[in-house]
């Protein structure tokens, strides 16, 4: 048993828990900035010549999990500890420190109260009367008072001594949320197009939930600059239907799925070659020429011969169009007139841009909620003092002595101003003993 309750004092111990707080805090910093659940090969494309810190390469990123760091095993692992040491802690210090605080203790003697934390005495020659006055003006007060012959004890903010074990609680919850989510959780990232849909399958095979993007529009500043995305969706799940604009920073929570509006992209471009009815064609993203560079490759001839490539940069366009050299030839205008391109009339009709959605199915998020509400209540209770009083009447003195597990410095101030309001009584009723004689 001893070598048991030393690793549970171990365990427990304050310093282990500050220590696998920072680990934790700087694997979610890691996690930050180090992109998360992509492929693996863009990690070695990534980090083959820069070396993640100069220290990583992509191959060593995969090897130590940083690819998915809040459901890497070692990550895991410190949150099991940490919870370990939490419910270990609490059960070893604080569950007992809360029942102490409820249990009444009975000091008998003048000499028991001058050696706590604050002491006082004054003269009361009444010491039945003294203690009902005391009594009246701590319930006056808030103070819970137990009166027992010649002595009270009395108590406030009781509730203060659950903060620690409310705290406790919430971090644990949290982390077991964030646990659940991690192993149990999904994460899908679709660009559509308006008009396009998205099926949401469950394990059978059925569609749970269909996403149709109904309308994507992005708002911009005079300069051009992208400002916000909204898409309006409408989705269908059995017999029922929703409604719903999203965009950045205001997702949409629906049936346990999360769906954020993420990124945006261009899905396809409308062109009239000649006299040819207006094609729909599919835009490929080229982030080697930059980070939004959308285009495609479009032959000139029957027989495929003298491509041309077209790129735009945003839905408003222009498409500009270069030759195999990579020379500029044309710039078209989405719904401006047809410009000869290889001795062929060409004319952008449209630019149909994409919306980014990215949909979370996160199963640990109530009980992440309910741990960072207890957590919230747990830390304002701890705010509140536990301050305990004791008071004795003998040999015409009335001794007070108290304790406070913080602001110790308040409680020694409160103390004489109770006391004064039962001196004063005494003060009154001197004068007339005096007439009387």
């Amino acid at each position: 048993m001893a070598p048991l309750k030393r690793l549970a004092a171990w365990l427990s111990d304050l310093r282990l828990a500050i220590v696998l707080l920072l680990l934790i805090a700087l694997a979610s910093a890691v996690g930050t900035a180090i992109p998360q659940g992509d492929s693996p090969v863009s990690y070695i494309d990534a980090y083959s010549s820069t070396p993640w810190l100069g220290l990583l390469h992509g191959e060593q990123v995969l090897q130590l999990q940083l690819d998915h760091v809040y459901s890497s095993s070692w990550f895991l692992a410190l949150l099991a500890w940490l919870g370990l040491a939490l419910i270990l802690c609490s059960w070893r210090r604080q569950w007992p420190a809360l029942v102490a605080a409820r249990r009444w203790i009975d000091y008998r003697t003048p000499r028991q109260l001058s050696k706590l934390a604050i002491a006082e005495s004054l003269p009361c020659p009444n010491g039945n009367q003294g203690l009902a006055q005391l009594e009246t003006v701590l319930r006056t007060n808030g103070w819970q008072v137990q009166r027992q012959p010649q002595r009270l004890a009395a108590r406030r903010g009781v509730i203060g001594r659950a903060g620690p074990l409310l705290v406790h609680t919430g971090l644990v919850l949290l982390m077991l949320g964030a646990a659940w989510g991690a192993l149990a959780g999904n994460r899908l990232e679709r660009f559509l197009a308006p008009g396009r849909s998205l099926d949401l399958l469950d394990r059978d095979g059925t569609s749970q939930l269909t996403i149709t993007l109904d309308r994507f529009a992005i708002d911009r500043d005079p300069a051009g600059r992208t400002e916000q995305f909204r898409s309006a969706l409408h989705l269908q799940g059995g017999s029922q239907a929703l409604n719903a604009e999203i965009s950045v920073n205001h997702p949409l929570r629906h049936r346990g799925i999360t769906i954020y509006q993420a990124d945006w992209s261009l899905a396809t471009i409308s062109l009239q070659i000649g006299r040819s009815p207006v094609l729909e064609l599919p835009l490929q993203a080229y982030p080697e020429l930059g980070d939004q560079i959308w285009g495609l490759v479009l032959p000139t001839r029957p027989d495929g011969s003298e491509p041309v490539f077209l790129s735009l940069e945003s839905e408003q366009g222009p498409a500009t169009v270069f030759d195999a050299d990579g020379q500029q030839i044309a710039r078209l205008r989405p719904g401006g007139p047809a410009v000869d391109v290889k001795g062929l009339p060409m004319r952008v009709d449209a630019v149909l841009p994409a919306s980014g959605l990215l949909l979370k199915r996160d199963p640990g998020v109530p009980l992440v909620y309910l741990g960072f509400a207890v957590l919230l209540v747990g830390g304002g209770l701890s705010l509140v003092a536990t301050r305990q009083l004791w008071a004795i009447a003998a040999d015409g003195t009335l001794s007070v002595g108290g304790l406070c597990n913080r602001n110790l410095a308040a409680f020694a101030t409160e103390l004489p101003q109770l006391l004064q309001q039962v001196r004063a009584p005494d003060v009154n009723t001197a004068p007339t003993t005096d007439q009387q004689g």
